[in-house]
């Protein structure tokens, strides 16, 4: 299997879209709008199908990150866009607001007892952020993560990760890693914070040629981790964490949850990430909390009558069977909305994995529960490519490269042979 295409060179501004500051696309401009943690109210959902409505393309992304992002916005919009977004409380700082990058344990409290408040500790951490001038300076793609304790969030190798452990004692992991540095959890979002700060110091991240912690060298990564390592409230220890879940981060559970105080929750997967507004109507009304995930769904957090709720919101195109041949499925952008793609790779997706209809065929697949995620591509840029074994389906003009791991490359055009080829490649060897 190929390589992935090598990192940008450091050292240019980032260009990492915001609310404020939006990225020019194919389709117009593109705004990503910060959930730390994935947390919304219902109202606020419904502002931001609003927003899809009256600025964008109509539809909602969902982000890796559980952020969500508007498509072919109007430069004459992007005013009107951040005032909607501040008055909704979903925009409380115009200097940090790319930098509020904040993971949160998804299912925290849902299928486990809790072993401490994820949502109170990101919204500490998301104003800690907000109230630190300095933090301003970091880059779009610097990421914090805030666990519930069984290891799935920190996973991902976030540059500063929350890990709550016994002894009411939480583990600081930089750049996905354990370096034995200890918090009681009082302390953990101050150094959370102290942490971005030595980033910050460290030479190579200011001189820019660092937008992460995997970007210093094992030097300058040192010497982060010993500044950490001096803020107050931390403590230093020869143990080491073992992560527990596979580095390529979260699985994607989908469909009722039976929760530990005896209600229930419902788990969604949103088909490559878009929601409509007809959509976020329905989640909307089944919950007036939610929390976007990292693997692009939605988690209603407490519901009555989950099995009707999960009949509905099926019949509205999203996803509550955990045997969907849609789970595992991710895309990236593709034609219209990136000039630099050969195809329309979200239609080709669709057509591949429910079987709809497309110009030249589609097949129907199976459910893909144990199979490999698949990641569809427009270009050999791979954007939004997932972490760990993938199968990568990149555009060529004239159909479609497959890549799976330990397997030769394989290039077929659209139509039954390509769907088959992909459902076979996600079967692992």
């Amino acid at each position: 299997m190929p390589a992935l295409p090598s990192p940008p060179a450091r050292g240019a501004p980032d260009a990492c879209p915001g609310a404020v500051h939006l990225h020019p696309a194919a389709d117009g401009l593109l705004a990503r709008i910060r959930c730390p943690g994935g947390l919304l109210t219902a109202v606020q959902l419904r502002l931001l199908a609003a927003v899809a409505r009256d600025h964008g393309d109509g539809h909602l992304e969902l982000t890796s990150r559980a952020n969500v992002q508007v498509r072919a916005v109007a430069a004459a919009d992007t005013g009107p866009l951040a005032a909607r977004l501040r008055a909704a409380g979903l925009l409380p700082s115009t200097t940090h607001e790319r930098v509020r990058n904040i993971l949160g344990s998804a299912l925290a409290d849902i299928d486990t007892p809790a072993v401490w408040d994820v949502g109170a500790q990101v919204r500490a951490l998301d104003a800690a952020i907000c109230a630190e001038p300095d933090l301003a300076r970091l880059s779009g793609r610097f990421l914090f993560a805030i666990d519930d304790g069984r290891g799935d969030t920190v996973a991902v190798r976030a540059d500063v990760g929350l890990l709550p452990g016994p002894a009411d004692e939480v583990t600081v992991l930089l750049a996905g890693a354990d370096h034995g540095l200890r918090a009681r959890p009082a302390d953990a979002v101050r150094v959370a914070v102290a942490a971005a700060r030595a980033f910050l110091d460290d030479p190579d991240a200011a001189a820019g040629s660092a937008w992460r912690l995997d970007d210093l060298t094992p030097a300058a990564l040192d010497r982060v981790v010993f500044q950490a390592g001096t803020a107050p409230g931390v403590r230093r220890t020869a143990r080491r964490w073992q992560p527990l879940t596979p580095a390529g981060g979260p699985v994607a559970p989908v469909g009722m949850r039976h929760r530990p105080d005896g209600d229930f929750a419902l788990v969604v997967a949103v088909p490559l990430g878009r929601l409509t507004v007809d959509q976020v109507d329905l989640l909307t009304a089944a919950s007036p909390q939610l929390r976007i995930t990292p693997w692009r769904g939605v988690v209603l957090p407490r519901v009555t009558d989950p099995a009707g709720w999960a009949d509905r919101l099926a019949r509205a195109g999203l996803v509550t069977d955990p045997d969907s041949p849609w789970l595992g499925v991710t895309a990236c952008a593709g034609l219209p909305g990136c000039a630099r793609s050969r195809a329309d790779v979200r239609a080709d997706a669709a057509a591949t994995h429910t079987g709809r209809p497309a110009p030249t065929g589609g097949v129907p697949a199976p459910g893909s529960r144990n199979r490999l995620p698949v990641h569809w591509i427009g270009c050999e840029r791979g954007c939004g490519s997932p972490a760990g074994p993938v199968v990568r389906v990149t555009a060529t003009g004239d159909g479609y490269q497959i890549d799976a791991p330990d397997r030769t490359s394989i290039r077929l055009p659209i139509g039954a042979a390509l769907g088959a080829a992909v459902q076979t490649a996600r079967e692992e060897p």
